[in-house]
């Protein structure tokens, strides 16, 4: 039977490829028959990533993704290489944590740098080609998954920065899902709980780790290659009439009527 969420002759974008759920993500878009196109800031986690997943249908793009001219070119380096791009995950983040009345403008910045300001121009990087195909005739041109998070629905101690980021994404996602609906373009997010990322090893340390259990109904924390099923359900026509939804994965610590 044929696999509902196959990726088979689909080119996707995942920023933030080196680790974690980024790296599950692009691993799972592989394993989908997917073409993957790998994008990773950091040289250490770039290089690894890199030798790991290579092949024929990879791609891998070092740059930083809060300039818009490299957001430009990862998305016609794609097209060279594999003809089109029909999905984008925009994954990348970093966190600077700080009480609000300490937080330094530059850890302010740096956050909504990368975690909103460079997934709206990645966004509208990849949007563009995809509207051009959309006008060309193309009825489904492609879907998009914003990674956000639940400290944008419910704050989080220390990380006003990553907060305000996350909930940005929600509008982002929401106007590009009624901007695009017409040119048949999806768009959803996705904001994870608590997953063993290095991101959460504070959190998942022994001083709040059980602060932390507490919060979720399942009694766990997630595993990175459990969340990116999800994702790839978003990204895959499994998913034809879903858009403008941003998604909860958390192990039921956010539940609401």
């Amino acid at each position: 039977m044929r696999n509902p969420m196959e990726l088979t002759g689909r080119t996707v974008i995942v920023t933030g490829t080196g680790q974690g759920i980024g790296r599950a993500i692009s691993e799972l878009v592989l394993e989908l028959g997917g073409n993957l196109v790998m994008v990773e800031r950091n040289p250490e986690t770039f290089a690894a990533v890199s030798a790991a997943l290579a092949g024929d249908r990879t791609l891998a793009i070092q740059g930083d993704v809060t300039d818009e001219a490299f957001c430009a070119r990862i998305v016609d380096d794609a097209v060279a290489r594999f003809g089109a791009v029909h999905g984008l995950v925009n994954n990348a983040g970093i966190t600077r944590p700080a009480m609000i009345e300490k937080m330094t403008l530059p850890q302010w910045q740096a956050v909504i740098d990368v975690n909103l300001t460079a997934c709206h121009l990645m966004q509208q990087a990849v949007g563009r080609h995809m509207i051009a195909r959309a006008k060309a005739g193309e009825p489904r041109p492609g879907a998009i998954v914003n990674i956000s998070s639940t400290a944008g629905k419910r704050g989080s101690i220390g990380q006003v920065n990553y907060a305000a980021a996350k909930s940005g994404l929600y509008g982002i996602t929401m106007t590009a899902a009624l901007e695009w609906a017409r040119y048949g373009i999806r768009v959803n997010s996705v904001g994870f709980g608590t997953v063993e990322t290095p991101m959460t090893e504070t959190i998942r340390s022994e001083r709040f780790r059980e602060r932390t259990l507490a919060r979720i109904p399942l009694g766990r924390i997630a595993q990175p290659a459990e969340v990116a099923p999800l994702i790839c359900f978003l990204l895959s026509e499994a998913a034809s009439f879903i858009t403008g939804q941003n998604w909860i994965e958390d192990g039921g610590s956010h539940m609401q009527p």
